[in-house]
């Protein structure tokens, strides 16, 4: 069966990242413009830029979303869930949260998963989703199957691969594990290293259904594109 891949259904599976930390206030205005022309499902700012953001995108399809806990996920449990009330108040609909990855890999589990679990209450609470940033680049495969089990059990919305920002980004194989592990029941992002127009393709037909990327005009305007066959 082949599939016609339009870069305006993948264009509208895109959060388009706006983390840089030397991001303007005019440079985030910049970007929502660019976002609402291309029609991406959402722009991701970071938690200071997230009214900039709404005031932009505020009547529009295009959704505000926000990091937790970004980068390192290292924060604690109450200032995760603060930002979380606060970034939604202020008119994220998605958060996107970076697990405590020192904990998980100290076997900590509980924690993990009670922090997962208080944010996603805080956020349902207000009828915003999470996504649960398992940073997989610093995880081994057996790792990566815990912190997606872990996050399915805690209620999350979505699992996500990385924050570009801790080595490589998102692989296939990132994804094969999280599908595996989580089945149908939980939508995927991949997020990292997501450049061009055939990179995103091939992501969306291993399952996500979010592609997390700040190479959005790339994906949008680039030279090739077009028929993928899907078997």
């Amino acid at each position: 069966m082949e599939t016609y891949w339009d870069r305006k259904k993948v264009l509208s599976m895109i959060d388009h990242a706006v983390l840089k930390p030397d991001d303007t206030d005019s440079e985030v205005r910049e970007q929502c413009i660019l976002a609402l022309k291309y029609g991406v499902a959402s722009v991701c700012v970071k938690p200071c830029h997230v009214p900039l953001a709404y005031e932009v995108l505020k009547g529009s399809d295009v959704r505000v979303s926000t990091v937790i806990g970004f980068p390192h996920g290292s924060t604690t449990t109450f200032s995760k869930i603060f930002e979380a009330v606060e970034t939604i108040e202020n008119g994220a609909l998605e958060l996107d949260m970076v697990i405590n990855i020192g904990k998980l890999l100290s076997k900590d589990y509980a924690y993990v998963k009670k922090e997962i679990e208080s944010i996603v209450l805080a956020a349902h609470g207000k009828d915003a989703e999470v996504k649960v940033i398992i940073e997989t680049a610093l995880l081994t495969d057996e790792q990566k199957a815990v912190a997606c089990k872990i996050s399915k059990e805690a209620g999350a919305d979505f699992l996500k691969t990385s924050t570009g920002f801790n080595g490589k980004g998102a692989t296939l194989e990132d994804i094969r594990i999280m599908r595996e592990v989580c089945g149908p029941d939980i939508k995927l992002k991949a997020s990292g290293g997501i450049k061009t127009f055939e990179q995103a393709v091939e992501f969306i037909k291993a399952g996500c259904v979010r592609l997390g990327t700040s190479s959005t005009v790339a994906i949008a305007e680039g030279e090739t594109g077009g028929n993928f066959q899907e078997v």
